[in-house]
């Protein structure tokens, strides 16, 4: 990995005028999936919806974004916090990995507290399957409580 590594965020379309300032903040505290580039500079080169289900811009905005030189996609927290959560992010990843042959990585910002919560009663994650999804933004309890 260089230096500097170009990603692109892409947004639940329910979310549409999120101005992005959770992942934007954990973009810049390596927080949430973000950690992950700890002691790299990140530029991110795009920011978008999926366009709502079932995702029309997952097929051109990949290219968009790779020939702006994104290095990664994050496809936002939201994808996963929001209720219920987007039934098609496991497509999307396959897709763009595929297409684009891009790393995509699932969500961006810590899971706020409330929606742990809120998840946790409804037995949203209760699947095994959730865990490799939720274990990068996870984050612990201070942390969750921050991004509320």
């Amino acid at each position: 990995m260089s230096d500097t590594t170009k990603i692109g965020i892409v947004i639940c379309d329910r979310y549409r005028r999120c101005a992005g300032g959770k992942c934007l903040r954990a973009m810049r505290n390596r927080e949430g999936a973000f950690s992950r580039y700890e002691g790299v500079e990140l530029e991110l080169i795009g920011y978008t919806t999926c366009d709502g289900c079932p995702g029309g811009n997952i097929e051109y905005l990949g290219e968009e974004m790779t020939k702006n030189g994104a290095e990664a996609i994050h496809l936002a927290t939201g994808l996963v916090v929001g209720y219920p959560p987007c039934p098609y992010i496991e497509t999307f990843k396959t897709f763009l990995e595929s297409r684009c042959a891009v790393e995509v990585v699932i969500g961006t910002h810590p899971i706020p507290a409330r929606y742990l919560e809120t998840h946790t009663r409804l037995g949203t994650w209760d699947d095994p399957s959730w865990e490799p999804l939720l274990a990068p933004i996870m984050a612990d309890a201070g942390t969750r409580d921050a991004y509320n």
